[in-house]
């Protein structure tokens, strides 16, 4: 697999073969060789697919994450066990160098990143003896350093201690930029300790705050920060351990001081909520609270909640329950299945915001099912959820859950089938008015591993893409579905594996540009990159 494939390059090839396999053609069978020449150059000039060499150190089993575009650059972090490195690409996907970060010191724990246009914030964590350090450093476009290593904090911890202490956050402008950590030897009194950045990593602020917990049965939502450098999550109480919401709280600490503020918002009893979903909307100064509900514990899910805070009016600006019709569940499920239980195997998996304060929200179907029978949305959220423990760093950092889905609260064996099916996609005005709602239909499932299944979101202009692997005729080829602004579907032509062997993991996909985003792939036994242009 090496160089640049596009769909232009794969017609010419047949054109060529066509030309050289038959020594005269008839009038028809020229001017269908022409169509399909302008076909495929047609698709070649709205998608192009350029594919990285795979390296030798890269297996399967190689931790990543897709940094992004650092100037003219991609930036791909990797970790083979106790070797971290930086993979720097070209605009060709072409391997310029791999940085090895031999100052990240052996025993990391884990790293975030923050991109902008011409550099990148690295921040790091590693144990040596009984001390965790959280370290900063700034790095360019080469991965290279552009300063020394910074210590942000320190803390001292016991050996049977977990050592994943803290987490990254920043704002969608990314002038501020918090860290923060949770000491929870206490159960009943959670201490909060917040560090608060300009985006040249200066300390604004630390703050250290004491919350009450209600042990086992007070939990997190992802925690945000807007771009007035104020933190904002949610706080949710499962009544006696269920595996249901039956409180809704809404926390913030404002960036200048050292309190939390708590807001009820769930106040009903005539319905629960599912797992919480937070978006902050800076244009509008909001926050958005949304969550699928139920009439009664174990249920099948009736509708959409939803919850608007204005922040400058500081109180609840609309608050609505969507109960999904006839018509939807059909679209959701198809005209023949139970239509009750049509969204029970949903979850919410991402959230757009518009500048009119309006909001899309999109959700996709998805389940397992093992020789001991099929797993729904109680089976997750009862036997291995991620809320089990309010300081789990997979569930509540939003860098450290690649895993848009429910599969890895229940885990995998070598028994077990995953499954990925419709996405249903909602749209609303700034007044939480339905304005339109569609479905792309899709039927996904992988054994062993949940790695090739599901989908990505692109955002282009005025349309949302839909990025998915489906089999046609035993082949996995990549697909792609918009949705315009208007509600309307249209499927392009299809993606196809242009470098044979090459299997597509669109869900971990990363958009790095207005009109391009990075997909890893497998290849043979090999991780490698594909930069899908659009």
């Amino acid at each position: 697999m090496g160089s640049r494939l596009t769909i232009s390059n794969l017609a010419y090839n047949m054109h060529c073969s066509t030309m050289m396999n038959s020594g005269k053609k008839t009038g028809r069978q020229l001017l269908l060789v022409a169509l399909l020449l302008v076909a495929f150059s047609y698709i070649s000039s709205a998608q192009r697919i350029t594919y990285s060499l795979a390296e030798r150190e890269d297996s399967r089993r190689t931790d990543f994450e897709i940094i992004g575009k650092i100037g003219a650059n991609v930036l791909v972090f990797k970790n083979n066990r106790n070797e971290n490195a930086i993979s720097v690409y070209n605009n060709d996907m072409k391997l310029l160098e791999r940085v090895k970060l031999e100052y990240v010191d052996d025993r990391w724990i884990n790293v975030d990143f923050i991109p902008y246009s011409d550099h990148v914030w690295m921040i790091y964590q590693f144990q040596r003896r009984s001390i965790v350090y959280c370290m900063g450093v700034k790095l360019d476009a080469n991965a290279k350093r552009m300063s020394e290593p910074i210590e942000l904090d320190t803390t001292r911890i016991g050996w049977a201690a977990s050592n994943k202490l803290y987490s990254t956050i920043y704002s969608d402008d990314k002038q501020k930029i918090m860290v923060f950590k949770i000491n929870n030897k206490n159960p009943k009194s959670f201490l909060f300790t917040t560090m608060l950045f300009n985006n040249s990593f200066e300390l604004q602020n630390k703050h250290h705050m004491n919350m009450a917990m209600e042990e086992r049965n007070d939990y997190f939502t992802d925690f945000l920060l807007d771009n007035d450098g104020d933190m904002v999550f949610g706080k949710f109480v499962r009544k006696n351990g269920s595996d249901y919401i039956s409180k809704l709280q809404l926390i913030t600490k404002k960036a200048g001081e050292e309190r939390f503020t708590v807001r009820d918002l769930n106040k009903k009893e005539d319905r629960v909520l599912d797992e919480v979903k937070v978006k902050v909307d800076n244009t509008n100064r909001r926050y958005l609270f949304s969550a699928l509900y139920y009439k009664q514990k174990r249920g099948n899910v009736e509708g959409l909640y939803s919850v608007i805070w204005d922040k400058a009016a500081d109180s609840v600006m609309k608050e609505s329950m969507l109960a999904f019709n006839e018509d939807l569940r059909k679209q959701a499920k198809g005209p023949d299945a139970n239509l009750r239980i049509a969204f029970n195997d949903y979850f919410i998996s991402d959230i757009i915001i518009k500048r009119d304060g309006g909001y899309i929200l999109t959700a996709e179907s998805m389940y397992t099912t093992s020789r001991g029978g099929t797993f729904n949305r109680w089976d997750y959220l009862y036997w291995n959820n991620p809320w089990s423990s309010p300081l789990d760093y997979s569930y509540w950092s939003p860098y450290y859950s690649p895993w848009r889905s429910p599969w890895n609260r229940y885990g995998g064996s070598s028994a077990t089938r995953y499954h990925a099916e419709n996405i249903m996609v909602l749209s609303f005005d700034k007044d939480e008015t339905l304005q339109w709602s569609n479905v792309i239909s899709k039927t996904q499932f992988d054994d062993e591993t949940d790695a090739l299944v599901s989908h990505s979101l692109m955002i282009t202009g005025g349309e949302l893409h839909f990025l998915f692997n489906v089999y046609e005729r035993r082949t996995l080829l990549l697909n792609d579905h918009s949705i315009a602004a208007d509600g309307k579907v249209t499927r392009h032509p299809t993606l196809k594996n242009l470098d044979r062997g090459v299997e597509f993991m669109p869900r971990l996909g990363k958009q790095v540009s207005a009109g391009s985003m990075i997909v890893p792939c497998q290849y043979r036994n090999y991780l490698t990159f594909a930069k899908i242009e659009f």
